[in-house]
């Protein structure tokens, strides 16, 4: 099975190829803005470089969130639309499902900083296990995480860590790094129907639109 990872949740823009659970190629790049413009060339020129068309594709799998709003909007409509153009299956992987690694057995806890300045700082938390999330993705304070995490033997993929003070010390703390690699290596095992590319938005855009007229 080939699986095209895709990852524009963040800073950058990021696409993987993964066959039959080895990875073939991946590439990255920078870019806070303009993604919309350039994913579609950061991935035709990866699948030229493996000699690979978008008709070999079996699965797409995109990053679906936490993370910019306009950046996984971007890649879940990419994903989208490339699905219905090639008829490949559709795949979304959470940030934190794609920040641990594929193949870890057992228990563990994704938290990703929102809000990084105290006293308000938040993070968006999921629980994982065997690779995929077991509950939908919730924001928290310190104040709730922090007993959360109290006594928690599982592995634990955070960022914006020093904020725990020396309750770190008491847990198995790993880097969170969320990817197009491991989306793809989950994309290949994930259920389509389970998981479906559907954008997670931590909160609701600040803009609405305005109410019809009588």
């Amino acid at each position: 099975m080939l699986v095209l990872g895709l990852n524009t949740a963040f800073t950058a823009m990021e696409a993987a190829l993964v066959r039959d659970g080895e990875i073939v190629a991946d590439a990255r790049e920078t870019m806070a803005r303009g993604q919309d413009k350039h994913l579609p060339a950061l991935v035709q020129r990866l699948l030229d470089e493996n000699s690979v068309t978008f008709a070999d594709l079996d699965r797409i799998a995109v990053v679906t969130g936490p993370g910019s709003f306009t950046g996984i909007r971007i890649g879940v409509a990419y994903a989208r639309g490339l699905a219905l153009v090639t008829k490949a299956a559709c795949v979304g992987v959470t940030s934190l499902e794609a920040a641990i690694p594929q193949g870890m057995e057992g228990a563990a806890l994704g938290c990703l900083a929102g809000q990084k300045r105290p006293p308000d700082q938040t993070w968006w938390v999921q629980g994982v296990s065997a690779g995929q999330g077991i509950a939908p993705v919730i924001e928290v304070t310190l104040d709730l995480l922090l007993p959360m995490l109290e006594g928690f033997h599982a592995p634990v993929f955070m960022d914006n860590a020093d904020a725990l003070g020396e309750a770190a010390a008491k847990l198995d703390m790993r880097p969170l790094l969320p990817s197009a690699i491991t989306a793809a290596l989950k994309g290949e095992v994930f259920d389509p129907a389970a998981h479906p590319p559907s954008p997670v938005y931590a909160r609701e855009p600040d803009a609405t639109l305005p109410e019809p007229r009588a």
